[in-house]
């Protein structure tokens, strides 16, 4: 049931009295020890920051029902847009350490973010790596009035019309941002920015033809690419995605070498006791093992992605440092 407070949108997944078993289950085989209660005792705060219909909010659904069931506990997805990020991650990086705030992004939206934004928070200092979900490329998509079918077409007209074509991005600095950045700095075009709080505005006006172009999670833009709203023009993948078979890649396309690899991750405010991060670590990983988890996955085009929390430290520091070249090639600055 989704449920609006404070402006801000959040959904809960079933009821507790729906698994009075699971609960009891959850006590015997994680009951108190050395005299602590078990965990979780109450419902958990999921937090991501950006608003509802974007890529993010199948993952946050899909993983926080899946918990509910597990834990007997409420998960309340929470979507705290603003900010380029800030506002949702903020309110996690502050959050008492106790394991009941949880924060649920994109990779590429809060290192992006840490590395162009004065944050009131650190991203390697007040967030705890807890787990991966799931990893995902993206394709490139057009308003039909482009009169573009292919990448050579879309780099020809983007240099016979310099700054001219808008392209979207959830926010600045993050996945789409960069792939973008990338994509023009590697052919030489140069197009006009224009930020988002989330893929939901942003697929929106860009059917609306307020802009020209995006790069997109499939998931987003699948629908609308079926019913001729948008253009596929490639996707960044190794292999075609089953769900677009006519969509080269961008290796087939002519340009190889566009990495804009992407993974959702859960974080945790630093401080929150190791043995929860341990068990979130270990239940989320089950959960994406599950079948049917898998299929609902590959249906959003995303693959499953397991790492623990000394990997996504590992991930994180690779990444600063593949952005901060792009953003320092590019010039990017916060809009």
């Amino acid at each position: 049931m989704r449920r609006a407070k404070g402006g801000r949108e959040m959904l809960t997944f079933g009821t507790r009295m729906q698994r009075p078993m699971a609960a009891c289950a959850l006590l015997l085989v994680a009951g108190p020890v050395a005299g602590q209660p078990a965990y979780p005792m109450k419902p958990i705060r999921f937090i991501t920051p950006f608003p509802p219909g974007g890529s993010t909010d199948p993952v946050l659904r899909l993983v926080g029902a899946k918990l509910t069931e597990a834990w007997g506990q409420n998960v309340i997805a929470d979507n705290r847009p603003g900010g380029n990020t800030v506002i949702g991650t903020d309110a996690v990086a502050k959050a008492p350490p106790d394991g009941y705030t949880m924060l649920m992004a994109p990779s590429g939206a809060l290192i992006g973010t840490a590395l162009l934004v004065r944050t009131p928070y650190d991203l390697v200092r007040d967030l705890a790596p807890v787990a991966t979900i799931a990893r995902g490329e993206l394709v490139l998509v057009v308003h039909p009035s482009v009169p573009v079918n292919d990448l050579k077409g879309l780099i020809a007209l983007a240099k016979n019309k310099p700054g001219q074509l808008n392209y979207g991005a959830s926010g600045t600095g993050g996945t789409i941002h960069m792939a973008t950045e990338t994509l023009s700095l590697m052919t030489g075009i140069k197009m006009q920015h224009v930020p988002y709080k989330g893929s939901g505005p942003l697929v929106s006006e860009l059917i609306g033809g307020q802009i020209q172009l995006a790069f997109q999670f499939p998931i987003s833009v699948l629908g609308h690419i079926g019913n001729g709203r948008l253009k596929p023009i490639a996707y960044s993948g190794e292999s075609r995605l089953p769900a677009m078979p006519r969509v080269p890649t961008f290796t087939e396309a002519g340009l190889p070498g566009l990495d804009v690899k992407n993974w959702f991750g859960i974080f945790a405010p630093t401080g929150t006791p190791q043995a929860v991060i341990d068990k979130w670590s270990s239940e989320v990983a089950r959960i994406i093992s599950l079948p049917d988890v898998n299929e609902k996955l590959a249906s959003q085009a995303l693959a499953p992605f397991v790492s623990n929390p000394e990997q996504i430290a590992q991930l994180i520091r690779a990444s600063i440092e593949r952005y901060a070249r792009v953003i320092k090639a590019a010039s990017i600055k916060i809009e």
